[in-house]
């Protein structure tokens, strides 16, 4: 049976250098890189990371705003701020995140605690940027 609950499917980031971009994912954030070696090849339009089975981030090159036209003014989107995207992780993911962006020398807000979210109070969470200043929230529930 097919569960047709409503899921976040995919975020798309607009980035300087998609493989640059796949690379901090992987190795910052311990992201899955998805097409990267096609999108080199010019085979594929941009690059994802897979967050979980569900669902990725596209790696948009900023060249593609021209052609992203689906919707009147889209193609104005590119660079346009997002507030910030959260991740949740578990606690020892969490640790391991924040360990992993501090070796590489990412800027890194101070904890915060008991913050609203999806499944309720997170214990701790905080903020960096990408290196095409996205700004995400990394945070753990349990």
């Amino acid at each position: 049976m097919t569960d047709n609950s409503t899921r976040l499917d995919h975020v798309v980031l607009w980035v300087r250098d998609p493989v640059a971009s796949a690379d901090f994912y992987e190795k910052a954030l311990g992201l899955e890189p998805i097409r990267v070696t096609e999108f080199a090849a010019g085979q594929a339009s941009f690059p994802s990371v897979r967050l979980n089975e569900e669902t990725i981030f596209d790696l948009a090159p900023l060249s593609m705003a021209a052609r992203m036209d689906v919707v009147p003014g889209a193609a104005d989107s590119a660079g346009h701020p997002v507030n910030h995207v959260c991740l949740s992780f578990s606690e020892d993911d969490f640790d391991t995140l924040r360990a992993r962006l501090k070796e590489r020398a990412v800027p890194l807000s101070d904890f915060t605690h008991d913050a609203f979210g999806a499944r309720g109070m997170a214990k701790r969470s905080f903020y960096f940027r990408d290196p095409d200043g996205n700004i995400f929230e990394a945070r753990h529930y349990e």
